[in-house]
């Protein structure tokens, strides 16, 4: 998958593309405009880090791409890559129930924490990318 060499972009399906793993050093963007609110990224080999607002969206160790990344109140979507397998965090509702899918295979229910941060793990390689679905439990 190819990365975000403009660090983020917005498509035009209204989604957010952003990050760029093959950074040897820390590069970021920030002031970035996108439906009325203010997002900053941070990304390199190691993380990749997203802001809206001031406040957490998204962060993964080692650094990743992610494409086609969309937060809803009920579900988060994207596409991530990375040279190998990735570790992400979501900032999503506290303390609620979420189902996690996959490549379209449910990885299983999860809780936020206090805070409202989701972690997952994902098996990637050079060569593959995950399409990750996170969908509030009812």
């Amino acid at each position: 998958m190819t990365v975000v060499k403009e660090l983020l972009r917005a498509e035009e399906d209204g989604t957010l593309s952003f990050g760029d793993y093959t950074l040897a050093s820390k590069t970021k963007k920030d002031h970035f405009e996108f439906e009325g609110d203010l997002y900053k990224i941070k990304t390199f080999a190691g993380i990749t880090k997203l802001e809206k607002n001031g406040m957490f969206v998204y962060e993964s160790v080692p650094g990743s791409t992610v494409q086609k990344f969309r937060v809803t109140d009920t579900e988060a979507a994207f596409t991530v890559s990375a040279l190998e397998d990735v570790q992400f965090t979501l900032e999503l509702e506290p303390e609620s129930a979420y189902e996690v899918w996959i490549d379209g295979v449910s990885a299983g229910k999860m809780s936020t924490n206090l805070s409202g941060k989701l972690s997952v793990s994902v098996e990637l390689s050079a060569e593959k990318s995950a399409e990750v679905k996170v969908v509030k439990s009812c």
